[in-house]
């Protein structure tokens, strides 16, 4: 249990305080906070009230969305995702998950091209505040306007072509990469060069009814979730287990149940007890 982590989005309609208090008493370890946590908030303060509730704060959600059509445009995503990482120090969340963004009609090459161009800009930002970059590569029904990275490969390859700096790496999350057939060996190829910094975890409805907010409670979809898990551990991760999902169907629910669903439904899948 001390390796699950839950994303505030998760139970979204939960205050933050809520989450802190609620995922802690649920015997959670981990807590990822969303940007929209800390709006009116002072970030250290929240960071302090999840780690006096014993959470490990794992990451901040979400920077990115580097490309976009004017030279004025990526230099205001470059400026938010500054402002970013300086939340992330604030809070004192190691890492922050990149959706790296893709802007439509323009070619998935120049948005990478773009990307890749962001995320220099920004490095030094990171290396300063000791703050990780997690590029997350999204399913590619995302491709057109939410993430031109739509493949571990594609996240390694914008890892080389900056150098390989130790501040930028991978979040794998099993919605977006399950349907991979190089999925095994890039994530070895990712963990053998200390790339994989998050593993995240949710399952794939069939039908799905929307495609951003119908994930499905892990056991209820298609994702071998186990079977991926156990190739993360068999690298040598030893990271949180983060339970990310937007549902619409289990937002309109009572969140103390979901909670404990979502808790009952890790536990089966980890064989904890």
């Amino acid at each position: 249990m001390k390796r699950l982590c839950i994303h505030t989005i998760t139970t979204k309609p939960w205050s933050t305080e809520d989450c802190i208090r609620r995922y802690a008493e649920a015997g959670a370890g981990g807590i990822t906070f969303w940007r929209y946590n800390l709006d009116g908030r002072d970030p250290a303060a929240v960071g302090k009230q999840a780690k006096d509730a014993g959470l490990d704060i794992v990451s901040l959600c979400r920077g990115g969305f580097f490309p976009a059509k004017t030279a004025a445009s990526r230099q205001e995503a470059i400026d938010d995702n500054r402002r970013c990482i300086e939340q992330a120090h604030k809070l004192g969340a190691p890492l922050i998950v990149l959706v790296c963004g893709a802007v439509p009609g323009q070619s998935l090459e120049e948005s990478r091209k773009q990307i890749t161009d962001g995320l220099a800009a920004v490095l030094p930002d990171a290396e300063a505040a000791g703050v990780k970059l997690g590029i997350e590569p999204l399913h590619p029904m995302y491709a057109d306007d939410r993430s031109a990275v739509n493949t571990m490969r594609q996240a390694n390859d914008i890892c080389d072509a900056l150098g390989s700096p130790a501040q930028v790496g991978i979040a794998a999350d099993v919605y977006h990469i399950w349907w991979d057939p190089e999925l095994q060996h890039q994530i070895q190829f990712t963990a053998a060069n200390d790339r994989l910094f998050a593993f995240h975890i949710c399952d794939w409805k069939t039908p799905t009814t929307d495609l951003l907010n119908d994930r499905g409670l892990m056991g209820e979809g298609c994702i071998p979730i186990r079977q991926i898990s156990d190739w993360v551990d068999a690298t040598g991760f030893t990271g949180h287990r983060e339970v990310e999902i937007f549902s619409n169907r289990y937002w309109s629910m009572d969140q103390g149940e979901w909670l404990g669903m979502i808790k009952d439904s890790y536990n089966e899948l980890y064989g904890c007890v």
